[in-house]
Parts: structure tokens; sequence; C-alpha cells
């Protein structure tokens, strides 16, 4: 059996589990996922609330990498885990930030490979697997727990490398609570004063899509906060986009692409940043047209309207059910004018020149719908229901039209 005594090297064989483990395992990593969060979040609350902030997406994604990677590289030894390492030192970083020391993060890391293991002797008992290999696999994955640790040290490192006493530092981990989940903390206003910081009352945030030019923070106002290191990078800017602001960003944004968040409360930072990081999945979808900076002002209701995607799904399924058992281009001419009828409370001849067909053909779309529909078009909570599922409906298939 393979000594613990040091961490294998990234990407080394973790020998000597055989290849075919990995299927065995691969198909419990999803559930694993979920025990490991419940299990870390019960016995350490902070990453609970750390769950619940702006990073909550990186920070599963790190979970779900730190995972995948250790079941593939069973698989094929040697696979690539560069994203893997820059999460797991953003981890570091994180405790770093926050004034932690390590033992929390490392408490969580062996608690998640006891849940792992603990998962891994239910597999074995169940594909009838030798007690010698689930002792080989327990000797691998606390040395990859090892590996994990010694990665996350070295973002941790790199953040207390920066002395804490000058302002740059200070203002990074400033950004960092200001966005952790609220509410704010009591030691903001000092830590405001180290940094040389007023505390503003309002802030607009900016979620920078990848990759970010290098000349871009040399742009910025002496007052914007910015985190361009880690995967979800973002600026905080104080107060409201002035005209001058505007200006600012615009010259410091060149060559970038951004999403601009709403003004809103301080205490709201983490709300901002987390529109404005959906408006970008939402342009990377072909949801939101591609422009170089997105204002998320200018999309709200597509924020509304997409903010559940399943749970419009299933509001449209229930509200068009009496349509949805016609002919699919039948039901799909019906559904198309009932959009643009609701949407514009127009006339027939108005919406029949929007779809491009007389109206007089839409005037008989409209008393079929009536007929399927009953009252849903005359009571108004079921016709908003109606028209919030229809856009939202007409939004997703833009976005599978490649729109």
């Amino acid at each position: 059996m393979p000594s613990t005594a040091r961490p294998p090297d990234v990407g080394e064989p973790l020998e000597p589990l055989p290849k075919e483990f990995a299927a065995f395992m691969r198909p419990e990593l999803p559930g694993l996922m979920k025990e490991i969060g419940i299990e870390v979040t019960r016995a350490y609350p902070v990453y609970g609330r750390l769950l619940n902030g702006p990073n909550a997406d990186a920070i599963r994604q790190g979970v779900e990498q730190a995972l995948y990677a250790f079941v593939d590289r069973v698989a094929e030894p040697g696979k690539n885990a560069a994203l893997r390492d820059e999460l797991l030192r953003r981890f570091g970083r994180v405790e770093a930030y926050e004034g932690r020391d390590l033992d929390t993060l490392q408490g969580a890391y062996r608690l998640g490979a006891r849940v792992a293991l603990r998962r891994a002797k239910a597999v074995g008992q169940q594909y009838r697997l030798s007690p010698s290999l689930i002792l080989a696999f327990a000797d691998a994955l606390f040395a990859y727990v090892e590996e994990l640790e010694r990665i996350s040290r070295e973002g941790y490192a790199e953040v207390q490398s920066r002395a804490f006493s000058e302002v740059p530092a200070q203002r990074r981990r400033l950004l960092h609570l200001i966005l952790a989940a609220p509410p704010l903390p009591q030691a903001l206003t000092g830590l405001c004063e180290a940094a040389a910081w007023p505390l503003p009352a309002e802030i607009t945030m900016i979620a920078l899509r990848s990759p970010v030019p290098e000349h871009l923070e040399a742009g910025l106002a002496d007052d914007v906060l910015a985190d361009l290191d880690g995967p979800q990078p973002h600026l905080l800017v104080p107060g409201a986009l002035t005209p001058e602001r505007r200006a600012m960003l615009d010259a410091a944004l060149t060559g970038a692409r951004a999403v601009v968040g709403l003004t809103v409360p301080l205490a709201q930072a983490a709300d901002s940043v987390r529109w404005a990081r959906r408006v970008a999945q939402l342009i990377d979808e072909g949801v939101v047209p591609e422009a170089p900076v997105v204002r998320c002002e200018d999309h709200l209701v597509t924020l509304w309207l997409l903010s559940d995607p399943a749970l419009v799904s299933h509001l449209a399924a229930r509200e068009l059910a009496p349509v949805d058992r016609l002919p699919a281009s039948r039901r799909d001419r019906l559904v198309e004018t009932l959009r643009v009828h609701v949407s514009t409370r127009a006339p027939a001849e108005q919406v029949g020149e929007l779809l491009g067909v007389h109206a007089q053909t839409v005037r008989y779309r409209l008393r079929n719908l009536d007929s399927l529909l009953g009252d849903r078009l005359a009571d108004p909570d079921r016709r908003f229901a109606l028209e919030a599922s229809l856009r939202a409906l007409h939004l997703l298939e833009r976005d599978g039209d490649g729109a």
C-alpha cells in the first residue's frame, strides 16, 4: 500500500487503484456532492454563509472539480487539472481575506474525504469489491486531500505575502467582506478607515467577462475596488454612474467585456453582482444580445422572467395545457398569435401585420383560443400568468434558435 507521507505530484496516477474503479464511483458523484455540502455546512456554518453569497457558484464548482478530478485521475492518469487548481487557490485566498487560518478549510477537506470514504465502502459492498481495494482507495483519497490542502495553501500564502497594512491589500479584503453574505460585518467601518476608502451609501457592481485586459486596472479611479484574479472578476464603483463615472469606465473597459449591475445600497452589493453575472450567463446562452458593455437596467424584465427557467416551464405547461393537445404546427401558430395578442393588446389588424397573416386569420385563431383556454383570457391573474410565461418561452426559444 502506498505511503501517505507526502502528497502525490499534480497529475500523478493514484496507484494501485484500477481504472475500472472510476466507473463505480462516477455515478455516485452528484449525490456525494450534496452529502458533503450538508455535512460540511453543518460542521462549519461559515461555509453555509459563503454558499449563499455571490461566490457560491465558484465554491460549488471548486468542490465539483475536486471530486471529478480525483475520479478522472483514476480513469485517465495525468489528466490536466488546471481549473481545479485555480479554484482551490481561490479557496485559500478566501480564507486569508476573511481572516481565518487554514485549519477550518483543512477540516472541511478532511470531513469531505470521510464522507467520500463512507460512500466508497457502500459501493464496495454493492459491487463486492475486495477490502484491500477499499483500503487502497482510502490511502489514495487522503493523499489526494493533502494535495488539495497544499494547492489551497498556495492561494492563502499569496494573500498573506501582501502585507495587510498596505492600502491595496486592505481594499481587496474590504471588497471580499462587502460581497460576503449579509449582514455587513461590524468591523467594516474600521477596515474602511485602514484602507482609506470612504464608506459609500450606494454602489454599482460590474461583472467582467474573461479574459480581462491587462490595462484595465490602471484606468480605474482610485476609489474603485477590483478583484481581477478570481474566476469571476468584478469591480465595485462607489455611488451611481454619473457622466464622469461613465466616461472613466468607458475608457477603462476598452477591449473588455462587462456587464454593469444596478446601483444599490451598499448592503445589496452581492445582489448587484449576482444580477450582472446572470446577465453575462444569458449573453453566453444567446438570450441577451452580445455587446462589449451590457447594462442590467436594460434587461430587468428578462432577468425576472428567466430567474427560474424550470418554474417558468412549469407555469407555461399549466397555463397552455389545453393547447398542448393540438398537433404541433397548429399549436405553434396559436401560441405565437396568443403571445403577440396578449403582449401588444393590439387589434386583429395590427396583430396580423406583426405575424404576416390576414386579420381574419387572427380573429379565427383568437376564437379558437377563447374556446380552448376558457376564462384564462378574461381573468386578470390568469392572463398575467399567460403573458409572463409566453414572454419567457419566447426568450428561451430565441436561445434555442441561436438568436
